[in-house]
């Protein structure tokens, strides 16, 4: 029996004993064959974390490197979302939901077949091999060793290299010293070590940006792109306190004390991304600190218990957050105004923000003038150049007042602590003011701007009568003119608008004949119809069309994400690398301004994190847009219908998608200031964000209730074919059971993997819901189960899921548990749950007589609107 079949054999017992546990039968009967064998090679069973000169791992074998406790592992890996065969070296956490690449070796070039070998060369350098045994790859050690070496893979994820020398072990070579995008707790980043991101999400190669020490502030880190900043931590000090970055300024310093100090930062933490983290799960090795590929610095955490890794705090966070946005003395806004200069300071180079905005009169000393201050209040601002104790406001100004350049102050009464012992502080800015944002909800100070006349600079009282007269009648010449000029424009602008007005009546009539069926759409989504009262209840920033052209390059099918009932959806990028998803109302789309309007004056209020949140809209001419927030993994249909991308969601994943829906349900029917009905949930409307968590999108369609009202009636049936409840698709009727129906249709497309309305079954006409309540009949129901989860499936667990998928499509909605119900059974150990009753639509459509489109029109007077299409 060859070694490394016992190898093999040995570790994959040990790492999957679930496995070990249902094969039985067959492992004993090994066991018996090779009792000699497996006794001599005993020592295999463990898991292997070193590797020596004569060693190698080869991706051919899957053979890999796993640390003492089973934290960390080494081997070949192609990046997620990858649809090539691209190969690469690297290092990764064990057990989390998807693979977390903390290190990587050969970034570029990669290997495109598995043919790659990992091992020690005899020079002792590491080296990764193609499949002609050249380096691709190479640890670059200096000379050639005679000393023994080996490599081992710590429980921290350090990968180090140590050479033998009369029984005293040297480390010549670490991955903690030559990190990729990731630092790791026991890092340390010092001047000589910096994170340079990925190129893209699924591409290791290195990017445009990277993570390093500043070099001109002490004790704090950047951002650079391309050689230029992109983000400072220093550039705020005291004067912005930021609880999360002390626990990230610890760890990169590695302190001696840092632990200690961590553990007091997130126990004292107020910050609500610090709530998010058990203190008593808190563990310092489970923080992590990733580079990426779009420009952010992003810190993870997870506690003990979890696989999943929350997202506690990323920088910059959006475009006012990047190193001098708008330059000096400019504000920067998040709105569709980007940059403006602060009052009474003009741009230095029109349409160009990048040189900023000086002040239109100077300052100048001892003019009475000078004491004037304007209020600007919750700003952002740039640390100031002075700091020190004052009684009161009024000293503060003074003080500000006494410097001729001081530009601005603020103060602050406090209370005192052990740390800082002064009732109050002032701050001053001398120089220019930088990193200016407005409306900071984030702990904004007010600002007291120093406020100057436009006054002219060294202007003599003593002019005679005559200039002050020839001044007059220039400044009276002046106004007339102005005033005629304006006239002109005016008179030029009414004449263009009823010319233009007049041009798309007649255009509408000549092609009245060849888009009658189009004219009501067209009519319908008119922006004047869409009245003052309707923008009054819109609480959402409005982006420019011109600006959404730029960010989406002219809606180009390279940028088109999908396609929905509203109309298409394309990927967008504002400046600052802030991703969106813009949805563009279809001319010939069946959902117009009551849809339009549903989603920018409702679904904008709503605030829970599994809805997709709403980040502004855009009406112009005959354009109705709609902006999203982004999300990188696209829908649930994307990755559970196809037979590749499918074997990314494991058993655990699913579970926590199905929950999610749920949670976002109960917040719709329940705990949102008003109940609302979605009345289109599909797996095309569930999307997706990088941690693969679920968000209940698309609102168009929802219907709003009041006070205690539960259920209503409609003429017109809105929905997709296989998610409608009966008592809706056939009589109009909906309630929240109605959205309890469409719940049960995708938990059960979640497990088997099948679309409702693609089913097909050879052997008896039924559909998804009939098949799942044939095989829970005959005591089969494990057959439902898509068989890419055959590894991680927890069978109680998918039991119960089918159950409850069961007891939401029952045909009569009284049957129907709620979605708090549902939540209930879903995180309940002992609840012992009802047994349900017959689905509705067991049969197929072509049995009962019905149409094979679901777009035609029953023998009933109902108007039926349906989506086909997922996004």
């Amino acid at each position: 029996m060859p070694l490394e079949f016992v190898a093999t054999l040995c570790k994959y017992i040990c790492l999957h004993p679930s496995i070990m546990k249902r094969k039985l039968g067959m492992v004993r009967t090994l066991l018996i064959i090779y009792t000699i064998f497996f006794c001599f090679y005993l020592p295999f069973c463990s898991a292997k974390d070193t590797l020596t000169l004569n060693d190698s791992i080869s991706d051919r074998k899957n053979k890999t490197l796993i640390s003492a406790s089973k934290r960390f592992e080494l081997g070949f890996f192609t990046p997620n979302g990858s649809s090539d065969n691209r190969r690469y070296v690297g290092i990764w956490y064990i057990g989390s939901n998807l693979r977390r690449i903390v290190w990587v070796a050969n970034r570029s070039p990669s290997l495109d077949k598995r043919t790659g070998v990992f091992c020690i060369a005899k020079d002792g350098n590491l080296v990764v091999l193609d499949g002609n045994k050249e380096s691709i790859w190479s640890s670059r050690l200096p000379g050639r060793s005679s000393f023994k070496r080996m490599v081992k893979l710590l429980d921290s994820g350090n990968l180090v290299l140590t050479k033998e020398d009369n029984g005293n072990s040297t480390v010549v070579w670490e991955s903690f010293s030559n990190p990729t995008d990731t630092f790791l707790p026991g890092m340390n980043m010092d001047g000589n070590i910096n994170l340079t991101a990925w190129k893209s999400y699924d591409d290791p190669a290195p990017g445009n940006f990277e993570f390093l020490k500043d070099e001109e502030i002490g004790n704090q880190y950047t951002i650079k792109r391309d050689g230029d900043y992109f983000w400072r931590s220093g550039v705020f000090g005291n004067f912005m306190k930021s609880d999360v970055f002390s626990v990230i300024s610890l760890m990169l310093s590695n302190s001696t004390e840092s632990v200690s100090d961590l553990r007091d930062i997130f126990k004292n933490c107020s910050s609500p991304s610090c709530n998010s983290l058990s203190s008593s799960n808190f563990d310092t090795s489970n923080m992590m600190l990733v580079m990426n590929y779009d420009g952010q610095i992003q810190y993870f955490i997870r506690n003990n218990q979890s696989v999943s890794w929350l997202l506690i705090w990323r920088e910059p966070r959006d475009k006012c957050s990047v190193f001098k946005a708008c330059g000096n003395n400019a504000i920067c806004s998040n709105t569709q105004i980007e940059c403006k200069c602060l009052p009474k300071f003009d741009v230095v180079s029109p349409g160009d923000f990048s040189q900023g905005c000086r002040r239109r009169t100077p300052l100048i000393c001892n003019k009475s003038s000078d004491g004037n201050f304007l209020k600007l209040e919750m700003m952002k601002l740039g640390k100031p150049d002075k700091e020190a104790e004052a009684p009161g406001e009024i000293e503060c100004r003074e003080r500000c007042l006494k410097k001729c350049e001081c530009q601005a102050y603020s103060f602050e009464k406090r209370n005192r602590t052990r740390r800082d012992s002064r009732n109050s502080t002032c701050w001053l800015w001398i120089e220019d003011l930088n990193n200016i944002q407005e409306n900071y909800t984030g702990g904004g100070r007010d600002i007291y701007l120093r406020w100057l006349p436009d006054t002219v600079v060294g202007y003599n009282r003593r002019e005679d009568f005559s200039d002050r007269r020839f001044r007059g009648t220039l400044i009276a010449l002046v106004t007339m003119a102005s005033f005629t000029v304006l006239a002109c424009v005016i008179a030029y602008s009414y004449i263009q608008k009823k010319k233009t007005n007049r041009q798309e009546d007649m255009q509408r009539a000549v092609g009245l004949y060849l888009y009658d069926s189009q004219r009501h759409v067209r009519d319908l989504i008119d922006p004047r119809q869409f009245t003052e009262e309707d923008k009054k209840g819109i609480d959402l920033p409005f982006f420019d069309f011109g600006s959404i052209l730029a960010a989406t390059d002219n809606f180009s099918e390279a940028n088109k994400l999908g396609k929905g009932g509203f109309g298409p959806v394309y990927k967008g990028r504002f400046s600052g690398d802030q991703d969106i998803a813009v949805k563009r109302l279809s001319s010939v789309s069946g959902q117009g301004l009551e849809e339009f309007k549903n989603e920018i004056v409702l679904i904008a209020k709503l605030q829970h994190r599994n809805l997709v949140r709403i980040l502004g809209y855009c009406i112009e001419g005959g354009e109705m847009i709609l902006l999203y927030e982004y999300m990188p993994n696209k829908s649930l249909d994307f990755f559970i219908f196809d037979r590749t991308l499918s074997v990314l969601l494991d058993w655990e994943t699913r579970f926590n998608i199905i929950l999610g829906i749920a949670r976002g349900l109960v917040y719709l029917h329940q705990d949102s200031r008003l109940r609302i009905i979605h009345r289109d949930l599909k797996t095309s409307n569930i999307l997706l964000d990088h941690e693969m968590n679920p968000k209940i999108s698309d609102f168009g369609l929802a219907k709003i209730f009041e006070g205690t009202q539960t259920e209503g009636t409609t003429n017109r049936v809105v929905g997709t074919y296989g998610y409608m409840s009966p008592e809706y698709a056939l009589d109009g009727f909906f309630s929240v059971k109605s959205d309890v129906f469409s719940f049960g249709v995708v938990v059960l497309e979640i497990i088997s993997g099948k679309k409702n309305t693609g089913f097909f079954n050879s052997e008896e006409a039924l559909s998804l819901l009939g098949y799942a309540w044939r095989l829970w009949r005959e005591d089969k129901a494990l057959d439902l189960i898509d068989q890419k989860l055959r590894e991680s499936w927890k069978t109680d667990e998918i039991l119960k899921c089918i159950n409850i998928g069961l007891l939401c499509v029952q045909e009569d909605p009284d049957d129907r548990p709620t979605m708090s119900m549902v939540i209930v059974m879903l995180g309940g150990e002992t609840v012992t749950l009802p047994t349900p009753k017959p689905p509705a639509f067991i049969l197929k459509r072509r049995l009962l007589g019905m149409p094979s489109s679901s777009s035609s029109k029953p023998e009933t007077n109902l108007e039926i609107t349906v989506s086909l299409e997922g996004r």
